[in-house]
């Protein structure tokens, strides 16, 4: 894969300048995007994947629910239906895709809706009897048909995106010029030691625009594990397990796992994979099966084995600064 990335160099020019020129089209007005009465808050990022999107979602979501009726609405990526839909007590991933299925489970006082045409599906939701007083936008950063109030944009420590280029060589969707359209610059995944000096060192490389906001958060483990029926401590993981991945960097949760002296063998899948009967009938051979949120909701049903999975939470260095960015934002100040 890494020889195909550096013989397919050259087209890089090419998908750079393409993604400039539909965003430039969108700046000077010539393509149109559309405002809305109520905030709409989107959280994004430049390159393809791995920068803590979901987590970052949920946390919006826990700040924000207790004062304000919320909606999240995302993509529904290789989910099985198509248009609008609105998550209810028949929902599955199936009809809405594995991380807006996640958030639904978790909320289920909060409005999960998906549609790959982001104007429709903000216009469905403002049709309900109860429309929402925000809507959080999952990963439509690159979505400029709607102009929403705040863009967050996630960049994750190990993988800035002043570092990167385009693709298919490098891993961005559109140059790192992108990043001037953001109001906050979230660095993600970073070290808990990170300090002040040190994230001085990053602000200094990112060059943030006068009217950004930069802050830096990391991902806090839970210390249990967790399915449907059952809750145990994460340390009862005391013989061998099988941790499964299917998301786009699973490096952090290995290395936590390690550092924490347990011992497992690793099945590490593409983000979003769909599982097929014979890796099923692989996994089951194991007594007890590790995963990710998002990977339950995909495994949960299939298998006969013990699986749980590790919840997470994204926790700020500047917690009270970046709340308050973005309250201050809602309330108009």
């Amino acid at each position: 894969m890494k020889l195909l990335r550096y013989i397919l160099l050259p087209i890089v020019p090419i998908y750079c300048s393409v993604s400039w020129l539909r965003n430039k089209l969108y700046d000077i007005g010539w393509l149109s995007s559309q405002s809305y009465d109520i905030p709409i808050i989107c959280v994004g990022n430049l390159s393809v994947g791995g920068t803590g999107k979901s987590p970052m979602i949920e946390y919006l979501t826990r700040l924000l629910k207790v004062d304000y009726s919320i909606a999240i609405l995302s993509r529904g990526y290789k989910r099985q239906s198509s248009g609008f839909k609105l998550a209810d007590k028949y929902a599955s991933v199936a009809m809405l895709g594995d991380e807006p299925f996640q958030f639904y489970k978790k909320f289920e006082d909060v409005l999960v809706s998906v549609d790959a045409d982001r104007q429709n599906g903000i216009a469905q939701l403002q049709r309900l009897n109860t429309p929402p007083e925000i809507v959080l936008l999952d990963d439509a950063f690159q979505h400029r048909k709607v102009k929403a109030g705040l863009n967050i944009l996630l960049t994750s420590f190990n993988a800035l995106y002043v570092n990167d280029f385009c693709l298919p060589t490098g891993n961005l969707r559109e140059p790192g010029s992108g990043a001037d359209r953001a109001d906050i610059i979230v660095v993600t995944k970073c070290p808990r030691s990170l300090n002040e000096t040190d994230r001085e060192g990053v602000k200094s490389k990112l060059k943030p625009l006068k009217h950004q906001s930069v802050f830096f958060s990391f991902i806090e483990y839970a210390d249990t594990i967790v399915s449907p029926n059952k809750t145990m401590p994460l340390k009862s993981l005391k013989d061998t397990f099988l941790l499964v991945t299917g998301i786009a960097n699973a490096t952090p949760l290995v290395n936590y796992l390690k550092n924490c002296g347990y011992i497992f063998n690793h099945l590490n899948f593409s983000d979003h994979h769909e599982f097929t009967d014979s890796e099923i009938a692989e996994i089951n051979i194991h007594k007890k099966v590790l995963t990710t949120e998002k990977d339950f909701w995909r495994l949960e049903g299939r298998l006969s084995t013990e699986l749980y999975y590790l919840p997470i939470e994204i926790k700020f260095f500047e917690e009270n600064d970046f709340n308050d960015v973005v309250l201050n934002h809602l309330s108009g100040k």
